[in-house]
Formats: C-alpha cells, structure tokens, sequence
C-alpha cells in the first residue's frame, strides 16, 4: 500500500486508525495505535518516539537488570521509530486500519543496534557487500484450541480442548473440522500484503501450519511477526486461542523450519552448482559455515527455556548437528532442485524471534564462504543414532556458548552478545525461581 493509496482511504473515511510497529526482543510487535491524521501530518515525516525498555524488559513487560542501554540509572528514555514506508500494509481483521513496521534510531539518528530488525539489516548489508542477497521462507507450526485466551489464562492452561482430537497431519478430513478459522486467517493474510501457499494439519492433536511464499529475508522476517501477531488476534475474535510456543505438551512440538538460499544482487541463484548434491562451491561452504557455528548461534535459533523441551530424537525436532539430502531427521535439510536449491534449517521453534534466527544464519553461512570451509558428506540413515555433537540440550547451555562465541561477538558486536544473554540470563533466573506442576505433583504428599 502507497502512501498515496492511504491518503486517499483516509480522506475517504475507510482507515481512520494506522498501526507503527516495532519487534522487540521476544519477536513481538510493539507499539501504537495513531489517529490516520497524525500519522499523515506528524508521524510520516518524523517519526514517533516510543520508551527503550522496550528492548529491555522480560515477556511480563517487567523491568528487569543488566542492559547497558536501558536502565534505572539511564533514566528509560525513548528511541525514535522511524516508518519504513515499505512495509504499509491494510489490516483487514482490525476495521478501518492500515500498519506498518519501524527501524529504531536514537534521537541523533543512530541505529539501536540491539533491535532485531537492525542487526538483520547489518547481515544482509554484509551479504550485499559480497554482491549476495538472501531469500527466506519461514514454515510456523500452531496449536489452536476451542478455548478463548482469557479462559486458557483463567484455567491455567490446563485440560484445554484441542480443536482436533486426533493426529490431522495431511488430513483434509480433519483440517475441515476447523477450516472456516484457518482460510479467514489465509484470507485476511492475503488482504495484508501476504503470498499464502497452502495450509496443512500436523501431528498434535489440534495442530496446523499455515505456509507463505519465500521473499526477501527481510520482507519475509516481516510478514512474519505481521501474521504471527494477526493469527493471534484472529483467533481470539472467534473465541480462541493459538499458541506457537515450541513445546506446548508432552506431543510433537511447534516448529518454525526456516529455508534459506543465495542469490547475486541481479537475482540469480548461486547455491546451485555442479558439484556434488548438485551444490555450486559457494553454496557447500555457506551450508559449512552454517554446520560449523550452529551450537554456538543456538540461543538466536531457540531463545526460552521451552525451546529446548522440543529437541527428543525421533520426534522430527533435529538433535544431531549434522546435514542430510532430504533428511528431516538432520538437523540441516537440503532440499529443491536446481535454481529452487536451498538449506532448511530444522532447530528453530515457533517461539523464534525471525530477525535473529536469520541473522545467525548469514553469518555462519558467510563464515563458511570466508573461511572456506569444506563441507562434510551428507548424513544417511536416521541422525537420531549418529555420534554427532548435538545442538545444545538447555538455554543454560545455549547461553554459555553463546556467550563464549568469537564469531557472534565478532560479527554481531560486544553490545548485541551482552544484550541477548543479559535476556538469556532473565528468563533463566525466571524458571530458576517458577515452582512448576512437576513439582507439585511429585513432591506436595510424597517427598
């Protein structure tokens, strides 16, 4: 949507509202709802300010210590929100609204460089220096319940009804049972700007997928939160609720496979080639890089501590740090043909945070092209059984490798490692500290 076009709808009274979004730490949009007026003669041209411990709060929204570039002693200032313009787009499930994304700068124009939006656009400006460019395609699995989310809260979550009470993977018998939910969802998707592939069921009781077309990684990062945040809040206008938390129960978790390939800056594709698997040189030691870095870039792929209950040998959630030829049981996945040749990163959940995920992934991928690294031999047979190092088994793990990582702090910067594993280090201490069900059940009478 132009700026023009939004013009023309507010003078004609069908957008009064307009929607600048931010992604904050936990791939949420933030963020205000402005009068289409204000937007048009304030917000358009200067941006809207909006307070920094935005970036430095837990899920709660609660204060919490160690960020260097919000605080109590700092005074919790704002930054700036900038429109990307790029990014307008109607908002058909919320009436008489259009929206659209910001990048954040301090109020001397300097980028926030903990915002996950701007150390994406850091990694692509290094692929675009190398004349390379980015495509993604991110594949978010959810569980949708018959129980609205207030009545989930109220409830504790507990005994909720799934809205499939059996396994629906591939079932169109199935998915019809809640169809009307899922093609509003696809539709008002497609009314946001939004290229819908295809829906499916999954294999949790109740669980689906909903697939959208690749882009751009920064347009599809995008589109992503905008249809994360949507789908919720569709659902909870038909009295539902959805989550995308990696491990809601003891079945299959949510995961968020996320697809990558390279292209020149003039659109054609460069992973293919004609060596082995049908790889070009440069595309095997992007995959390389990736192999190489992929424990110590974990935390940007699985950020909570639920992230890491997902990781169980056979349960399509990859262990092994290994690649395959259309291997799901690897945690590297080489999939398509030709000019559609691409790596599928299996370890994200549906709790990722898209912007970091894709982040790690340029540049572990463009270690392996720097370095030149050599890629090992696909894994065949079932990876579940191979003596492979293993993606790490905790976000305590996760943290200290992370932590550790010369390329993350090399590549990211010393602020962006110390920001994320401040974040890291809250939500540990949160569960630390949380007494679960677990316990409960097993310690109230018999210990």
């Amino acid at each position: 949507m132009s700026v023009e076009e939004l013009r023309s709808e507010i003078q004609a009274g069908t957008i009064d509202t307009v929607l600048l979004a931010i992604t904050d730490m936990q791939g949420r949009l933030q963020g205000k709802r402005l009068s289409a007026r204000y937007f048009l003669d304030e917000v358009l041209h200067h941006g809207s300010e909006g307070c920094n411990y935005l970036l430095a709060v837990d899920v709660d929204m609660n204060t919490v210590a160690g960020y260097a570039m919000s605080s109590w002693e700092r005074g919790y200032g704002d930054f700036v929100m900038k429109p990307d313009l790029s990014t307008l787009r109607r908002v058909p499930w919320q009436e008489g609204t259009a929206m659209l994304l910001a990048d954040l700068t301090w109020e001397n124009g300097d980028d926030v460089t903990a915002s996950p939006r701007q150390i994406l656009r850091r990694q692509l400006a290094r692929l675009a220096e190398r004349g390379l460019t980015a495509y993604v395609g991110t594949e978010l699995e959810f569980v949708v319940y018959d129980d609205s989310y207030e009545d989930a809260w109220k409830r504790g979550y507990r005994d909720l009804t799934p809205a499939n009470l059996y396994n629906v993977d591939y079932s169109l018998l199935g998915t019809a049972r809640i169809e009307p939910l899922l093609r509003r969802i696809r539709r008002d998707m497609e009314g946001a700007g939004l290229y819908v592939e295809s829906a499916k069921g999954e294999c949790n009781l109740g669980q689906h997928e909903i697939a959208f077309r690749y882009d751009e990684a920064l347009t599809t990062c995008d589109n992503h939160v905008i249809y994360k945040n949507g789908a919720k809040e569709i659902a909870a206008q038909e009295g539902r609720s959805i989550t995308f938390m990696a491990k809601p129960n003891q079945r299959e978790g949510n995961s968020c496979h996320i697809h990558i390939s390279l292209r020149s800056l003039d659109g054609e594709p460069v992973m293919a080639g004609s060596g082995p698997h049908g790889l070009s040189e440069l595309g095997a030691r992007f995959i390389a890089g990736q192999l190489a870095r992929m424990r110590e870039l974990t935390l940007m792929y699985a950020p909570n501590v639920n992230s890491y209950k997902r990781y169980i040998p056979g349960s399509f959630a990859p262990t092994a740090v290994k690649w395959g030829v259309d291997n799901r049981t690897c945690s590297l996945r080489l999939v398509g043909h030709g000019h559609s040749l691409r790596i599928e990163n299996r370890v994200p959940g549906g709790d990722v945070n898209p912007y970091l995920a894709v982040s790690a992934l340029v540049a572990a991928g463009l270690h392996g092209i720097d370095e030149e690294l050599a890629l090992e031999g696909p894994y065949e047979g079932n990876a579940y059984a191979s003596d492979a190092e293993t993606v790490p088994h905790t976000l305590r793990d996760a943290l200290e490798l992370f932590e550790r990582s010369k390329l993350a702090r090399d590549t990211f910067g010393e602020d962006v490692v110390d920001h994320y594993a401040n974040n890291a280090r809250v939500e540990l201490a949160a569960f630390d500290a949380a007494v679960t069900d677990w316990e409960m059940f097993r310690g109230f009478e018999r210990m």
